[in-house]
């Protein structure tokens, strides 16, 4: 799967309905194997931890927030072992335009808060 593509770009979709179903209820994260399971369910083969998997969150978080104002849908995905979202969300999140401030467990967690606030009526 090749970002740019027609499959990438319906894969992107799917992340993000996901990712957007799972902040409305209340925010709870889900790990890249069961998020990859879901994707296999609608039709996307997407490897929990290797391919296009952290392109697709990146890319979640970029077109819901392009401007930084929103909460980052990839904040909703981690690592089955630590309950912890990997490295790269929080190398995203602290780039412009993101700049969230904090240690690692006040950015994650004030970004999960902003999420469910933000989607619970949506």
């Amino acid at each position: 799967m090749q970002k740019g593509t027609q499959e990438y770009e319906e894969a992107l979709e799917a992340v993000i309905e996901i990712l957007r179903s799972r902040a409305r209820q209340g925010a709870a994260p889900i790990s890249y194997g069961d998020l990859s399971g879901e994707l296999a369910r609608r039709g996307h083969h997407v490897p929990a931890h290797d391919g296009p998997m952290p392109y697709l969150l990146e890319d979640a978080s970029v077109r819901e927030s392009p401007d930084g104002s929103l909460p980052l849908l990839s904040a909703l995905v981690v690592l089955k072992d630590t309950g912890w979202p990997s490295g790269g969300f929080f190398k995203l999140a602290r780039r412009a335009p993101y700049k969230r401030p904090g240690d690692d467990v006040a950015l994650w967690t004030r970004e999960i808060e902003r999420l469910a606030e933000h989607y619970a009526t949506r």
